[in-house]
């Protein structure tokens, strides 16, 4: 069964805005660096194996006493510094009706996926009554973190494209390109829509409570540069200026995109992630190298090493967090997702080696 924390007091909330995390991608001083990882609600955890059993993905996704529930598991067992809301990128188009389900073992699977103009029409963006167990479970979560920030995340328009177009998971993203080129207008047309989309979700959680959004361009490496800067970036920037009325953090992450930091920097997210190719000093270097000035960033410790062993772990830990001071604030984080493998009390030593080591530093 769920467990249900009590609501923190007035006095956690109100200690919000002057978390390690919020100071941190603010750029601010921090008592310490601040930790979360992607995926951390989920995979590895046998509290959630268990809650999750008979219950497909994105049904657990539409429940919000197990969202609530799932997205609180890594807060309670690692102590990280914020929760990451438990979704999918896919949840907003299905949604709306939107022929897509997650195959285990697969990923996002689209029915009929997106060829010709005619295909658009499937896509539109969310409106609050079409998610209202999202809101019931960011205002539950924002409840019961007290001084945790939540943040809340969607997938950028040209991962979710890829999904649509492809028709499900691909490794080199042939279709799409192919589409990007031979039909520019409706790649763009596309796009547009998915960040209307994007905008949309994304502002609900916000609205609900969530204290920052991570826009996650999972497979934008990709991408050549020069198609990056094309067909992509003008579509995740329109989400970015969407959001910045809020005044919430916006961090921007992809997967082996050490070619387009400085691009992505320049779409308009506060905060960028860096995966584990590139040191996060010679990120800021590259932003900074591409016109931009530097900003925080977040990272990015190898997911692989997790397994390696403490020994490989903890100077890994004590390079990264030196990197990350080049930048004006850093988040420590891994260069990707949490590997269903991973052992839980490795995730929380390394949560306690970060806080430990930077708060001495």
């Amino acid at each position: 069964m769920p467990v249900t924390q009590p609501a923190q007091s007035p006095t956690a909330t109100d200690a919000l805005p002057e978390s390690a995390f919020l100071r941190a991608a603010r750029g601010e001083p921090v008592p310490h660096t601040p930790v979360w990882f992607m995926r951390q609600a989920g995979r590895s955890l046998p509290e959630y194996k268990a809650i999750r059993e008979g219950t497909t993905m994105l049904e657990s996704c539409m429940r919000p006493d197990l969202v609530v529930e799932i997205t609180l598991q890594p807060v309670r067992r690692y102590g990280v510094d914020a929760a990451i809301f438990y979704s999918d990128i896919v949840l907003p188009l299905k949604s709306t009706g939107f022929g897509v389900e997650i195959k285990p073992g697969v990923g996002p699977v689209v029915a009929d996926p997106i060829r010709d103009l005619a295909g658009l029409d499937a896509v539109r963006p969310v409106t609050e009554a079409d998610v209202p167990y999202i809101i019931e479970s960011v205002q539950g979560l924002v409840s019961q973190l007290g001084g945790t920030p939540l943040i809340g995340f969607a997938g950028a328009p040209f991962t979710v494209a890829s999904y649509l177009v492809e028709g499900g998971p691909s490794k080199d993203h042939a279709k799409t390109k192919a589409l990007m080129h031979g039909d520019p207008s409706l790649w763009h047309a596309l796009a547009d829509r998915l960040a209307d989309v994007a905008i949309a979700y994304l502002s609900v959680q916000i609205e609900a409570g969530a204290s920052a959004i991570q826009l996650f361009d999972s497979w934008a490496g990709g991408l050549s540069a020069r198609d990056y800067a094309e067909f992509v970036q003008p579509h995740s920037a329109k989400v970015f200026a969407a959001l910045e009325q809020y005044g919430v953090p916006r961090l921007h992450f992809g997967v082996n995109t050490g070619e387009l930091l400085g691009l992505m920097s320049e779409a308009g997210a506060d905060v960028v992630g860096v995966d584990w190719r590139v040191p996060l000093d010679e990120a800021v270097r590259r932003i900074v190298a591409a016109g931009g000035s530097p900003k925080p960033v977040q990272g990015n410790l190898d997911p692989a090493l997790l397994i390696a062993g403490w020994n490989a772990i903890e100077p890994e830990i004590d390079r990264i967090l030196a990197e990350g001071k080049s930048a004006p604030g850093h988040i420590f984080n891994l260069g990707h997702g949490v590997p269903p493998t991973t052992d839980p009390d490795v995730l929380h030593r390394v949560v306690k080696a970060v806080h430990e080591k930077s708060a001495r530093a």
